[in-house]
């Protein structure tokens, strides 16, 4: 399968989506994957694990809650990776992430993934090329082990954002109360390597494709979160899920 190539990719809605429509179908997605949800839990034979990741400010937080926030939270769980601490060091770097897998019958969100380990460490030259060549091969095999060892479903989104839109969402944290939590300097510091990343990412699309990334325009959420909920739904439906009879 082709690797998505981001140039090739708008940030934005097509001209003709109609935005108040578009999420009424949205809210009705999300309505249906509650029941989606309680076949994976009752059935107990798939898992799903849901990959995303973006730039800082593409809206990856947003996402999760308008998405999967009215799920069962008994059967959905939320893995957020931010730099390493010194004990998932000493291992090797897919240690602190299996560990996370979804089991059968879970949804299993990661808020960034094991992909931060070939993009923001080859970014600032903490990872060289031959360990990432080799990195990229150990994900291919570890996300073809939960495939087809552990039946799990693996989407894998990319939230497509410009750099302008970026900048704004960043600017906006250092005004509004609500958002001022998130504020961090070094985001500013990271945007600045927009070009480096936008290498890395592509690499990764291209050299882990097996499993198809799926490039979200993010500069309206409204529109991300409506394409997130279809590739999920339609995901889950596919499964063919069937409630059990009585145990016996």
């Amino acid at each position: 399968m082709a690797s998505p190539k981001l140039t090739a990719i708008s940030k934005r809605a097509p001209k003709s989506a109609d935005k108040e429509k578009t999420k009424l179908k949205t809210a009705k997605l999300i309505s249906e994957l509650d029941e989606l949800q309680n076949l994976l839990i009752a059935e107990n034979q798939h898992a799903l694990l849901v990959i995303v990741q973006g730039m800082d400010a593409s809206g990856k937080d947003g996402v999760i809650r308008n998405v999967f926030g009215s799920l069962n939270p008994l059967g959905v769980s939320v893995k957020s990776y931010k730099a390493p601490t010194a004990e998932e060091l000493s291992h090797d770097f897919l240690w602190r992430i299996h560990k996370h897998a979804p089991a059968k019958g879970m949804i299993q969100i990661f808020n960034r993934s094991h992909y931060e380990d070939v993009l923001i460490t080859r970014v600032h030259g903490w990872c060289d090329d031959e360990t990432a060549v080799k990195r990229l091969k150990a994900i291919n095999d570890f996300e073809e082990l939960l495939t087809q060892h552990n039946k799990t479903t693996i989407l894998k989104f990319y939230l497509h954002i410009s750099q302008k839109e970026q900048q704004e969402r960043l600017q906006e944290r250092t005004h509004d109360p609500r958002k001022m939590w998130k504020y961090n300097e070094k985001d500013f510091d990271e945007s600045r390597l927009w070009k480096k990343y936008m290498s890395y990412y592509q690499q990764c699309f291209t050299a882990c494709n097996k499993i198809p990334w799926h490039v979200i325009p993010s500069d309206q959420n409204w529109y991300k979160e409506h394409l997130i909920a279809t590739i999920v739904h339609n995901a889950l439906s596919k499964l063919n899920m069937q409630y059990p009879g009585l145990k016996k």
